[in-house]
């Protein structure tokens, strides 16, 4: 500041000025001496205050420069909030998806690379069967569906495996699957490390390698909604055409015409490369549709990180709630890079049960890592990132009367949540989901701390 001082001695500054006090003004806005922990001050109080409410940095910067002044405001704002803590854990993102696409590699014959999946939740059959168990082809886009139970174990899906897949094609090379409890099981592991096959499964709480089987889930479906209750075979999916081969499965699995001799070598390699120039160009133009909405994102080992933790779609009756919980947790420690969208992270004790490996689209990079300690077990994280809050306090009551009848309300804090962000709930809804939270009758309310119940369900909350 002495050298602004000095020009205006000169008088070669005329937007600064001095006041009677000798306080440095530029235009009608203080100036801010470069003293690094006054500043942190002044920044902390317009963002971390209660009136401040994190802002971004923009609206943070417009507040700002109409008080005070400074070399390079905005960039030391802009860096500021890029490493708040607060910010990276509860703000939602605003940029596209990370992590590129990386399709798999082409099979290079049939039945050498298959995928595996579950459509579940169907109406219960005569013989009991709820499921259906899918499993697809890479290479002719033909398919298997197999009627299971939920309650069948590993070892009866490795019977079905030998009986409906190996005896009448072999034994594959590698099998795609999400991480479902069947396909994880060491015994399901160990059969297809004595096969030879090598097992491909999805990163964490990122079920998006196999998006063929995901798709002919949903022709499935369909199928059956629209079929029901008539009797649907398995020739309707198999008469269908692909995109990718653009030839009917059925074709280069048993042929239309019967070939003898050299021919049907020459024939059989014919059509082997036509399928796999065909599916190179699928790949390309899938690849090239889905990274216009996709932003490269790329970590090194040593680097923290946040991980997403959000609320479930499917949890109906859940109010404000949802909306007022952590997005991500952390920061969390990257050991290893795993793949080019893939990595490890070295997560505390409590976590030991959640799987290490996850996508970079699960991921936030922390941009400076808190120096003051955080506690990462206030929240009871379960093994599929859920967890559970219930019912702690009833700081208030009220009454809504409407045209035909009265509805008590009454406000509740939930547990891993402050005060503030207690939310209104029916008497009904509480009584019937929270039994015994609330006394029997209304005059014996009274506004006081009560003990989480130990029984009873409680709001999920999970990654999606």
């Amino acid at each position: 500041m002495a050298h602004i001082r000095e020009g205006i001695a000169e008088a070669k500054r005329d937007c600064f000025t001095l006041d009677n006090q000798g306080v440095l003004w530029f235009k009608n806005r203080l100036v801010v001496p470069k003293d690094m922990e006054l500043r942190k001050k002044i920044l902390e109080e317009a963002h971390e205050s209660v009136l401040a409410m994190h802002p971004g940095s923009n609206k943070m910067y417009q507040d700002l420069k109409q008080r005070f002044w400074w070399t390079r405001m905005k960039r030391e704002i802009a860096k500021y909030v890029s490493e708040c803590h607060v910010c990276k854990r509860v703000k939602a993102d605003h940029l596209k998806p990370a992590g590129m696409l990386h399709p798999l590699n082409i099979p290079a014959w049939k039945w050498e690379d298959i995928h595996m999946d579950f459509v579940v939740g169907l109406p219960r059959t005569q013989k009991g069967y709820d499921s259906i168990w899918v499993i697809i082809d890479r290479f002719t886009k033909s398919a298997h569906f197999i009627p299971v139970k939920t309650s069948y174990t590993a070892a009866t899906y490795a019977e079905l495996y030998i009986a409906r897949i190996v005896s009448l094609h072999g034994v594959p090379v590698t099998i795609t699957s999400d991480r479902g409890s069947v396909f994880v099981s060491r015994f399901w592991e160990q059969l297809q490390k004595s096969l030879g096959t090598k097992l491909i499964h999805s990163s964490a709480y990122h079920p998006q390698t196999s998006g063929q089987v995901e798709r002919v889930n949903q022709i499935l479906e369909d199928m059956l909604r629209a079929c029901l209750p008539k009797e649907l075979g398995d020739g309707s999916f198999r008469g269908s055409v692909w995109e990718e081969v653009r030839t009917p499965p059925n074709r280069s699995n048993l042929g239309e015409r019967v070939t003898f001799g050299p021919d049907l070598v020459t024939q059989a390699e014919e059509q082997v490369r036509c399928i796999q120039e065909n599916l190179k160009r699928a790949q390309s133009r899938q690849k090239s549709y889905s990274d216009r909405r996709r932003r490269p994102l790329v970590f090194k080992e040593g680097d923290h990180v946040y991980l997403r933790v959000s609320p479930m779609k499917g949890v109906h009756r859940f109010g404000v709630k949802g909306k007022l919980a952590p997005r991500y947790v952390g920061p969390f420690k990257i050991s290893e890079k795993c793949g080019p969208v893939a990595y490890r992270l070295e997560l505390p004790p409590h976590l030991a049960a959640v799987h290490d490996i996850f996508h970079v689209s699960q991921l936030k990079k922390c941009l400076r890592v808190p120096e003051e300690e955080i506690d990462t077990s206030q929240v009871q994280i379960e093994p599929d990132l859920t967890y559970e809050a219930g019912p702690v306090k009833v700081p208030d009551q009220k009454q809504r009367s409407t045209r035909r009848s009265t509805v008590t309300m009454y406000k509740v804090q939930w547990s891993e949540h402050t005060e503030e962000e207690a939310t209104w709930e029916t008497e009904e809804y509480l009584r019937t989901k929270y039994p015994g939270f609330l006394p029997s009758t209304s005059n014996e309310y009274v506004l006081t701390c009560l003990k989480p119940l130990n029984t009873g369900p409680h709001r999920t909350f999970s990654s999606l």
